[in-house]
């Protein structure tokens, strides 16, 4: 009998995933990268998807921001180097080092370097 209960689950949750996947067409997956083609450096540093910089930082005017990392405060000073500010957005392991848990959201491709630009440019603006 519970060999055949866990058979029934998987089946169901087989069938769902599938007509799902039927749903889901490559026009859709297109649609949502156009959306967020042309979001903001705020945008992207809040959106959970991209820059997710509210889990680990706390940032004027996000909501439920996290307390691991230090918050992004008074940037031109602590970053008068733009491009500096911008090789640790890039890769941070370039300045921490392999160990840092921030993770290196342009080299791994998380954002484009048109995203990071964006973010650079927000986050330089705090």
């Amino acid at each position: 009998m519970r060999t055949f209960n866990r058979f029934l689950a998987a089946s169901v949750s087989a069938a769902a995933l599938m007509g799902a996947l039927a749903t889901a067409t490559p026009a859709m997956a297109d649609e949502k990268k156009e959306a967020k083609k042309d979001m903001t450096g705020k945008e992207l540093a809040f959106d959970r998807g991209k820059g997710n910089c509210l889990s680990c930082h706390m940032i004027a005017g996000g909501d439920q921001p996290g307390t691991i990392a230090p918050p992004l405060v008074a940037m031109k000073a602590r970053y008068p180097d733009r491009a500096a500010l911008y090789n640790v957005i890039w890769d941070p392991r370039s300045k921490f080092g392999p160990g840092t848990i921030m993770p290196p959201i342009g080299a791994h491709g998380i954002l484009s370097k048109d995203e990071v630009e964006k973010v650079v440019d927000f986050v330089h603006s705090l």
